[in-house]
């Protein structure tokens, strides 16, 4: 059975790594990034003596003070124009929107203010800002709490979307968010917070411009965000008891994409399998596929590339309702299975 890989930075001794949840992680880079620049601050609703909605933000108000950890009234546009405000004037916010379904509250500020300031102010100005925001379903949040909205943002120039799937790739890439000049949406899975990885000690980034192999394979390729990843492992697991050996492939930034890690994969194994949380009418997935038939792997696909992805319905309350609506451990396993065997 192959194992699963490592990322590439993680590639360390043992006895130099730690085991971190996924929610510690993100609050090690922020600590990390405020101790080293003065410059960097945190707003949002709850952030500080509650610790925010999901407990990332816990004890940094104590260590930074009200200044820096600033607790914001109940209105995303207003926390999204002063993320963007004083980042043009200097300042490297970090914003959080306590679930991204209320991101909506705040398109005004991010697509048309600043997604576009760098450009129009032909880069005298920059918007050094990230948005945290908590997405996905899985928690009994229903409809207006559990959206996975990441392709919206996918589609407007000028921003930069992120979607790390495991603690060692949410500390790197939040660091490197951070640095980066540009606003950039980071969207962390709610039942991700308590998954563990190794994560190293001390500062370090993970470019946003660089897809993972997750686990090495040889008869399928999976392109799988978030979430999904570790599910596309753990059906990856369950098919090599039956000599299936799944090649999992995780983007990490969806914009910049970098499509050259999914079609050397493809080119590998011949077949190709998008999953994703969000539905699948304009969700991610689609540009993922486009990216694979329009380029190189092409000549090697030995099937359809077939997608995976949540249903074009609100995710219901129900525990089962919410579970059908979304890809499943088995439905990757049952996608995955039938490609390989050639029966779809």
């Amino acid at each position: 059975m192959l194992k699963q890989r490592e990322t590439a930075g993680a590639r360390e001794d043992s006895a130099e790594t730690r085991e971190l949840t996924y929610a510690q992680a993100i609050r090690e880079a922020l600590q990390l990034a405020m101790n080293r620049d003065e410059r960097v601050f945190m707003l949002g609703e709850d952030i500080g003596v509650y610790g925010g909605a999901f407990g990332v933000s816990d004890g940094l108000i104590d260590q930074f003070g009200a200044e820096r950890i600033r607790d914001t009234p109940i209105s995303e546009a207003a926390i999204a124009g002063a993320a963007i405000g004083s980042a043009m004037t200097g300042m490297r916010p970090i914003a959080e929107i306590q679930f991204m379904d209320f991101i909506t509250l705040s398109m005004e500020q991010l697509v048309l203010q600043g997604a576009k300031i760098r450009f129009m102010f032909g880069g005298k100005a920059t918007v050094p800002l990230v948005l945290r925001t908590p997405a996905g379903s899985g928690t009994g949040a229903a409809a207006q709490h559990s959206e996975s909205l990441e392709a919206w943002f996918v589609h407007v120039p000028g921003l930069k979307v992120v979607m790390p799937s495991t603690p060692y790739d949410a500390k790197g890439l939040l660091l490197a968010a951070i640095e980066d000049d540009n606003p950039v949406i980071f969207v962390e899975h709610k039942l991700l917070y308590r998954t563990k990885g190794h994560v190293p000690e001390g500062y370090y980034t993970v470019p946003l411009s660089q897809s993972d192999i997750k686990r090495e394979g040889t008869d399928l390729s999976v392109i799988a965000t978030s979430i999904m990843v570790p599910r596309a492992i753990e059906a990856a697991e369950i098919l090599a008891k039956k000599g299936i050996e799944l090649e999992v492939v995780d983007p990490r930034t969806l914009k910049p994409y970098d499509a050259t890690i999914a079609t050397q994969s493809v080119r590998k194994t011949g077949k190709a399998l998008v999953v994703h949380e969000a539905p699948k009418t304009g969700g991610f997935g689609a540009e993922v596929v486009a990216e694979l038939v329009a380029g190189d792997a092409f000549d090697y696909l030995d099937a359809p590339v077939r997608r995976l992805a949540g249903l074009d319905v609100p995710i219901p309350y129900n525990r089962e309702l919410e579970r059908a609506a979304v890809p499943q451990v088995e439905d990757i396993v049952r996608e995955a299975r039938a490609l390989v065997e050639g029966v779809y």
